[in-house]
C-alpha cells in the first residue's frame, strides 16, 4: 500500500482533545510489545526524517539552514521520542514539547520568515512515520485497528505541536510589531528634534525601525481630529496623530510614488506641506508647515487643497514678520493706508499682482479677472498718490512684502 492511498483511508487531522497538561493516545490499550518495538527503531526513524527534511525542505537543505535547521531536527527527534513514550504512557505531559514548538514559531517570526518551512518539515516527518508504520504493520501482522489508532494519535500530536508553533509565531509577530512601532515613534520624534541629532544616531534608529533613510523629508501639518478611516498612509510615512498639531514625516516628497499621498491629505482636511529639507532639519520643515496651517485656517492662505509652503514664500515671510511689518507699514505704504478701505484694497491688490507678474499689466489683468485698462488706470492712480515711488527697483521687495501683509491679513479692508 502506498503512503498516499494509506493517507486517504485514515481520518483527517483534528485538534487534540482539550486537556490541561498532556497528550492522550486514543482510548484503549495498545499491544504490550508495541512501545519497545518502536523504541528499537527510534533512531533509524529520526535519521530518515532528518534526511527527508534536508532533501524536501529547501530552507533546511545542506548547511544553508545553519544552527536553526539543526534545532528543528533536534525538535523532530524529541517529538518522535515523546510519541513513542506516550504509547505506554497515555497521560504523558506534552507541555515541554509544545514549548519547544512555540519557541520555533517565535524564531521563524523573528527571522521574518513564514511558518511554511517548519510546517513542511512536520509534514515530511509525518509521511516518514506513516510509511514506517505501514511497513511494520504488514511485517508484524498488526491489526487494522492498531495501525489506525497509532496513526490517528500521531496526527493528533502533530496538530497540537503545530498549533503551539502557530501561537508562538503570532505572539512574536505581535511583539515585533509593537516594538517596531515604538522604534518608528522614537525615530519620528528624533527627526523633528532641536538641536538636530547626529546623522549616525538617525541611521542607527532607522535600521532598528526598518525605515529606509531618504535623502530629504518634508513635514506635513494636519488639523486635529482627522477621521480614523482616512489615516491609511504609505508605509514609509511616519505619523504623530496625538500631537496638539498632528504631523506626518514624508520621505523623499518629490520622489516617485508620492503622488499617492496627496489624495490622502485631502481626505484628512486642511493640510500644510512644509519645505523639503535634509534629513536632519525636520524641525524647520515642521515649524513652517504649522505656520502655514494656522494661516490657512484663518483664511489667509487657500484651503481648497493642501497648502505647499514653497508656493507661498512671500506670504509666509510677510506674515511671519507681522509685528515688524505692521510697525513699519505706514512709512512705506502711507499714502495707500490713508485711503478708505473700499478704495485701498483694489489698489493694493492690483499693485501687488502687477509686481508679482513682472510689471506685466496684461498678465496681472488676467489673474485679477479685470480689464487691462483697469489695471493701468489703478497704476496711474497709485503713481499719483505716491509720486511714482513704487515703480523704482530699489526697495521693491520691501513693497511686495508690505502689500502681501496688507492684503493677506485683511488690513486692506479695515478702516483707519
Amino acid at each position: 500500500m502506498t503512503v498516499s492511498r494509506f493517507l486517504l483511508r485514515v481520518r483527517p487531522i483534528r485538534p487534540a482533545p482539550s486537556r490541561r497538561n498532556g497528550h492522550r493516545m486514543t482510548s484503549g490499550p495498545m499491544p504490550a510489545e508495541l512501545p519497545e518495538l518502536l523504541r528499537q527503531h527510534l533512531q533509524a526513524a529520526v535519521d530518515e526524517m532528518e534526511r527527508e527534511i534536508r532533501d524536501q525542505v529547501p530552507e533546511y537543505a545542506g548547511d544553508e539552514g545553519g544552527e536553526y535547521a539543526k534545532r528543528v531536527e533536534r525538535t523532530v527527534a524529541d517529538t518522535v521520542a515523546f510519541f513513542v513514550d506516550s504509547v505506554d504512557h497515555p497521560n504523558a505531559d506534552a507541555r515541554q514539547l509544545t514549548e519547544l514548538y512555540m519557541r520555533l514559531g517565535e524564531e521563524e517570526a523573528r527571522q521574518g520568515r513564514s511558518l511554511g518551512a517548519l510546517q513542511n518539515a512536520m509534514r515530511v516527518s509525518s509521511q516518514v512515520a506513516c510509511r514506517r508504520f505501514i511497513k511494520d504493520a504488514y511485517r508484524l501482522g498488526w491489526s487494522r485497528e492498531t495501525l489506525s489508532r497509532l496513526t490517528d494519535s500521531l496526527f493528533m500530536l502533530l496538530a497540537r505541536v503545530a498549533d503551539a508553533a502557530a501561537q508562538g509565531y503570532a505572539r512574536q509577530q505581535g511583539q515585533l510589531a509593537t516594538e517596531r512601532e515604538r522604534r518608528r515613534e522614537r525615530l519620528r520624534d528624533l527627526l523633528v528634534a532641536e538641536p538636530p541629532p547626529a546623522p549616525e544616531t538617525i541611521a542607527e534608529l532607522a535600521v532598528a525601525a526598518r525605515w529606509e533613510p531618504p535623502k530629504s523629508i518634508a513635514l506635513v501639518a494636519l488639523p486635529a481630529g482627522a477621521p480614523a478611516g482616512a489615516r491609511i498612509l504609505p508605509p514609509g510615512v511616519l505619523a504623530d496623530w496625538d500631537a496638539p498639531v498632528p504631523f506626518l514625516v514624508v520621505p523623499d516628497p518629490e520622489g516617485p510614488g508620492q503622488e499617492r499621498l496627496w489624495p490622502v491629505l485631502r481626505r484628512l482636511g486642511t493640510a500644510a506641506i512644509g519645505p523639503t529639507v535634509p534629513l536632519g532639519q525636520g524641525a524647520v520643515s515642521l515649524r513652517w508647515a504649522r505656520h502655514a496651517l494656522t494661516l490657512a485656517e484663518r483664511g489667509m492662505l487657500p484651503r481648497d487643497a493642501p497648502v505647499r509652503c514653497v508656493d507661498h514664500i512671500a506670504s509666509l515671510a510677510a506674515l511671519a514678520a507681522d509685528e515688524l511689518i505692521g510697525a513699519t507699514a505706514e512709512a512705506v505704504l502711507g499714502p495707500l493706508l490713508e485711503l478708505a478701505p473700499a478704495r485701498r484694497r483694489p489698489l493694493a491688490e492690483t499693485l501687488l499682482t502687477y509686481l508679482e507678474c513682472g510689471d506685466n499689466a496684461v498678465i496681472a489683468a488676467e489673474r485679477l479677472h479685470i480689464h487691462e485698462q483697469t489695471v493701468r488706470y489703478r497704476l496711474r492712480r497709485i503713481a499719483e498718490l505716491t509720486g511714482g515711488r513704487f515703480t523704482e527697483l530699489d526697495g521693491r521687495l520691501d513693497v511686495m512684502l508690505m502689500l502681501s501683509w496688507l492684503v493677506r491679513t485683511g488690513r486692506a479692508d479695515r478702516a483707519g
